[in-house]
């Protein structure tokens, strides 16, 4: 792999453990721990959280009639979503075993939490669960398919750096047509970089 592109992952790493210690520092500042992925706030914030609350009649009459009006075809979007989620599950349970690839854990891309915040009414919490789930499966699905581009195809983009996933650094370059066939078997292998087969990609 290029160096430099070696390097610059390297640095999205670091800033990814740079971003894991910031959100230590949040919990501590807004009175709450994490276990069992579990959010438990203490007894003075959930005390805040109840005097900031709205209720849901007074959101409903502070809402744009347009924006109550559009939340059905907000909510459509749940149906798409279900299929990817659904189709994403099945295929990579039947079939990364078969090809060796090590499973993506689908409960690390969705995190139902929101609804712990006090301050939340039932509508906003309703809202921000489901934007949770409609976020979170793409992002796993990306996971399934970026590991099932590792095994099948993988060869970098000629200019889409968009494209560039968590396994695209273990990608042949474009154009390396001696890197793929002699690298193909060994790309298909290198999963050792995950801490566990169930880690995300």
């Amino acid at each position: 792999m290029n160096t430099r592109i070696e390097a610059l992952l390297g640095e999205i790493r670091n800033l990814e453990s740079q971003l894991l210690e910031e959100s230590k520092r949040k919990q501590h500042e807004f009175c709450y721990r994490m276990h069992d992925r579990k959010v438990h706030f203490s007894e003075e914030a959930r005390g805040r959280h109840q005097l900031l609350r709205q209720s849901v009649h007074s959101y409903l009459l502070k809402s744009r009639f347009l924006v109550i009006l559009t939340g059905p075809i907000i909510w459509m979007g749940l149906v798409p979503i279900l299929l990817v989620d659904v189709v994403g599950t099945i295929y990579q349970t039947i079939c990364f075993p078969i090809y060796g690839i090590p499973k993506v854990r689908r409960a690390d891309y969705i995190a139902f939490d929101r609804h712990r915040l006090s301050y939340l009414n039932p509508i906003e919490k309703l809202n921000c669960e489901y934007c949770a789930y409609a976020n979170g499966i793409p992002v796993y699905f990306t996971g399934v398919a970026a590991r099932t581009e590792q095994h099948w195809c993988p060869i970098k983009h000629a200019g889409c750096l968009k494209c560039a996933h968590s396994r695209y650094r273990h990608f042949t370059e474009f154009g390396d047509g001696e890197g793929y066939r002699s690298r193909l078997e060994e790309i298909r292998r290198e999963f050792d970089d995950l801490e566990t087969p169930e880690d995300p990609a």
